[in-house]
């Protein structure tokens, strides 16, 4: 509801015209009859954050700055906000640390470089000072359409900034910026097919335009093409080898194509121009705790963080080694920063996930739980997770996917018996079964791959964002011939990160929602469905920082209901396919190994070997947050690790009272 006669984008739309006409009292009147209905209005929020500095009321105005924040973390214009007042008030540092991090979130904000330039030139920064106006006059120099939707795209607001792009396009179809942001806001939208064909385009117009191949290799990586974005990597790196950022992308595509030796060397190579490049070295970190080389990663991520402090993903690495253990004094220098006001909101995140491990591991569960909670917090707020369509989206599998689904389908698809896909949920121990089954000669270790799901996606929404959900509904239509090339497609497409073995894992958790999918076009597929005690698994997740994906995690009710529709929906899967997946318990791993492995050999066809009992013998990289723990004997110290948090625990109790307890055979 809003003020009779007008609805919510009238009253800002007037708001707005009485800011810039510099009626400042009448803006706010206008933003507020918003915030009446709406207190948590981002574009109205930010109205009166401008208008209370005009109007001298800065304490007033940081207020509403910092509820902005919270609110929208990545909403560059309230950090520019921020500097505006703190620049009016004499505090050139806290100007200055808020414009980096308004332009960190938006590259396009003139007013917040050309700010930065004029502070510079005080401090007598020369070459930073021209640096930083060469940016603005960039955005000068960027057609007006362009750089509203520039802002629209950043301030998250994809349709309207698509809308916009394309009709720009209509009349500048060549313009390779305009091709560039399309195909941003496509990736953003997960449109990853357009946003290939688009930037290829542009290539074509442009080869020499760097910005858009550097575009064009991280879309490829999205889309798993890790061959040809590591061609598209070479280029740029051959063009000039001593240049740091192609070295450093080069190395990125040569980690994603297994080439460690290779990722590292170029990473060493960057070191040498930019020796303590916290990004580098925290990057090498991984790789080196990918290799299962330990050492070197602990020291490589101390560097990282001995030269920037507030560089939270460095002190995340260190935690998510799991064996690690935090000194005394990196516990005080990250209880620092995490205290100070100088961190950007991701490194508050992962330093809160490091401290929540370090006091775990210093049995001061209560502070523990608080970082954990709060590292939680700030990343629901960036999260888009809905509990309720999750749901209804696995409901919708139960629904479509019948006997009569499979018996209409049966016969058809790829032959291929390569894959055998672990699933279930993060944390339940898949990352252990790779390992030991991967220790078998027959059997090549991958990643979590993310084919299935991004067929999954292609199916659901063709290629317009806008579109009704097609799948799973359109299983029913797809012919033999379809079902066939998308069978051979997967299996072609995830050669890159086979060894030769003739069977290989995809060990991609979320799997489990599309097995009906994996079935019709692998019939042939195995499938392991890795389970864990439901209170253990889920609060594991619960204090997992995670790459990338996995929103249910960052709240106990939503853990707690996810896993509750998992087990619902793997039931369904038992019942339309008897006999097709093989659940294997994590703690009857940990009670009987020799009988789990002989047990899951033999629904896989596959003699026993020794070296499955011997998994953490085995050299391989491993790409998970487990990476470390897999290398060492079998350990129960983890089971019940969540019952010295259980005081905490209520929501993801009630979350998981309906879930049947008992294990299943």
């Amino acid at each position: 509801m809003t003020e009779p006669g007008l609805d919510t984008e009238e009253q800002l739309k007037q708001a707005r015209a009485h800011m810039y006409e510099g009626r400042f009292d009448a803006a706010m009147q206008s933003a507020a009859t918003v915030l009446r209905h709406d207190a948590k209005n981002i574009d109205a929020l930010y109205i009166k954050a401008v208008c209370e500095r005009y109007l001298g009321h800065a304490d007033q105005a940081l207020e509403s700055v910092e509820l902005l924040k919270s609110l929208s973390p990545d909403f560059g214009r309230a950090y520019q906000e921020e500097g505006h007042i703190c620049k009016a008030m004499g505090d050139d540092e806290s100007a200055l640390a808020a414009y980096r991090r308004a332009c960190q979130c938006n590259p396009m904000l003139e007013a917040s470089w050309k700010a930065q330039g004029d502070i510079f030139d005080r401090q007598g920064r020369g070459d930073a000072a021209r640096e930083a106006r060469g940016q603005a006059q960039r955005i000068a120099g960027t057609p007006k359409p362009l750089v509203a939707v520039s802002h629209l795209l950043y301030e998250g607001k994809l349709v309207k900034a698509e809308h916009a792009c394309r009709h720009f396009l209509q009349t500048n179809p060549h313009n390779i910026e305009a091709m560039r942001l399309l195909a941003d806001i496509g990736s953003r939208l997960g449109i990853l097919e357009d946003a290939d064909f688009l930037l290829e385009s542009a290539l074509e117009f442009e080869p020499d335009n760097i910005q858009v191949r550097i575009d064009y290799i991280q879309i490829l990586r999205k889309r798993q093409k890790f061959s040809e974005a590591l061609k598209q990597s070479e280029i740029l790196y051959q063009r000039d080898p001593e240049n740091a950022i192609f070295q450093s992308l080069f190395a990125i595509e040569s980690m994603q194509t297994g080439d460690y030796d290779r990722a590292l060397d170029l990473f060493e190579k960057v070191l040498i121009q930019l020796p303590d490049d916290p990004v580098t070295l925290t990057s090498k970190g991984h790789a080196l705790k990918t290799c299962g080389r330990h050492d070197e990663a602990v020291r490589s991520y101390q560097k990282a963080f001995e030269s920037d402090p507030g560089y939270g993903d460095a002190y995340y690495g260190l935690a998510n080694l799991k064996t690690y253990r935090f000194s005394d004094e990196e516990l005080a220098l990250m209880e620092l920063q995490a205290q100070g006001n100088r961190l950007s909101y991701q490194n508050r995140i992962h330093i809160c996930f490091a401290l929540g491990k370090a006091y775990e591991d210093r049995k001061k569960y209560d502070t523990s739980f608080g970082y954990y909670d709060r590292g939680n917090e700030l990343k629901r707020v960036q999260s888009r997770y809905d509990a309720d369509q999750m749901t209804a989206e696995l409901q919708a599998q139960i629904k479509v996917c019948t006997p009569a689904l499979f018996e209409k389908q049966a016969g058809k698809g790829h032959e291929a018996p390569d894959p055998i896909f672990i699933l279930g949920l993060p944390r339940a121990g898949s990352t252990l079964l790779e390992q030991i089954l991967a220790s078998h000669s027959q059997i090549d270790g991958t990643l979590e791959l993310p084919n299935i799901l991004s067929l999954a996606h292609r199916l659901r929404r063709g290629k317009q964002a806008s579109n009704d959900s097609l799948y799973p509904e359109v299983l029913h239509d797809l012919d033999a011939s379809q079902l066939r090339d998308m069978g051979r497609d997967f299996i072609e497409s995830t050669r890159i990160h086979r060894q030769g073995a003739p069977y290989f894992i995809d060990k991609m958790p979320n799997n489990f929602r599309h097995i009906g999918l994996i079935k019709l076009i692998l019939p042939n597929a195995k499938i392991i469905d890795a389970r864990r005690e439901p209170m253990a698994c889920c609060f594991s997740g619960f204090k997992q920082l995670f790459a990338e994906g996995q929103e249910f995690t960052y709240g106990l009710d939503d853990i707690g209901r996810y896993y509750r529709d998992y087990v619902q929906l793997m039931a369904h899967w038992d019942t339309v396919l008897p006999g097709a997946v093989l659940r294997v318990q994590h703690e009857d791993v940990l009670d009987d190994l020799e009988g789990q492995v002989h047990r899951m050999l033999e629904y896989l066809g596959l003699p026993f070997e020794q070296g499955c009992i011997d998994f953490h013998q085995t050299e391989r990289a491993v790409r998970t947050a487990s990476s470390e723990q897999v290398r060492q004997p079998i350990t129960k110290t983890s089971v019940d690790l969540w019952r010295h948090y259980q005081s905490h625990l209520q929501p993801l109790k009630d979350a998981l009272e309906n879930t049947a307890m008992e294990r299943q055979a």
